[in-house]
């Protein structure tokens, strides 16, 4: 296995280090990582991970770095990976909105990268990543793109399209959590227990996206076969059709799009 260094624990770190120990407990001891809060290198302690003292330390010890830090911090991390950085070493970046060439610019090195937008889920294994590649062979995009894939889908697109990907799989998950705080909500007023409702509304979700991904119909017939004539969901769709909602979406995540472009670096 290469030896693999992130800088920066924090939730989508710990996933995907959670995804490589659970496909092979033995990837713990090629596994290193930096973090300036010390709670956080204690708990990859306990995993079997390897914890290192600096950005310099991890990027000088691993083939693969792994940037998991916040977009502002990205400035500061990447002077001290410049330090220690070849061109046969393998960048990995998670941060929305920061491109593989204002990464090469700053580090002066155009070294191998792949850009990564993840989501949340993939804290659970069941995630949805989309990846870009830049100056890498197909070997180390391939080690890369099963990191991903063994928490859940991975995608491949063009970097052109990575700020608009986070509207889809990114930042879409908190679309999804509100529409299930609707119908939480309202079957709270209606009288249901809260936790039967949580549980009705979750595998409706989860039934709906199995549909969608595996019954060979497209939404739009899937709508369709839902909808009986004169029946209760048509009147459903009918107030949603009424507020815009399709539209809503829509304008939403192309709010996070455009968010995104301003973002970047």
């Amino acid at each position: 296995m290469k030896k693999i260094g992130f800088i920066g624990a924090g939730n989508m770190a710990t996933a995907i280090i959670d995804g490589l120990i659970r496909n092979d407990p033995d990837n713990a001891k090629n596994i290193t990582v930096f973090d300036v809060i010390s709670e956080k290198l204690d708990i990859m302690k306990d995993k079997g991970v390897q914890t290192s003292g600096s950005v310099v330390e991890v990027t000088g010890a691993s083939d693969i770095i792994v940037l998991a830090v916040k977009p502002q911090n990205y400035a500061e991390v990447l002077a001290e990976v410049k330090k220690a950085v070849t061109k046969e070493k393998v960048i990995v970046t998670i941060a929305a909105g920061i491109s593989t060439d204002y990464i090469a610019k700053t580090i002066e090195c155009d070294c191998p990268m792949v850009r990564v937008m993840p989501n949340t889920p993939l804290l659970l294994g069941v995630g949805a990543s989309a990846l870009s590649r830049r100056n890498i062979s197909d070997e180390d995009f391939g080690y890369v793109y099963k990191m991903f894939a063994n928490g859940g889908v991975a995608e491949i697109l063009d970097e052109t399209q990575m700020n608009s990907v986070i509207a889809v799989n990114g930042s879409s998950p908190a679309y999804v959590y509100l529409f299930a705080k609707a119908m939480i909500d309202y079957a709270k007023q209606q009288g249901i227990d809260e936790d039967k409702a949580l549980r009705l509304v979750c595998a409706t979700l989860k039934g709906s996206a199995e549909m969608l991904e595996h019954s060979g119909d497209t939404a739009e017939v899937l709508i369709k076969k839902v909808s009986s004539p004169g029946g209760t969901t048509l009147k459903a769709l009918e107030k949603l059709e009424e507020k815009d909602f399709y539209n809503a979406v829509i304008e939403a995540m192309d709010a996070c799009t455009n968010r995104a472009n301003e973002l970047s670096k």
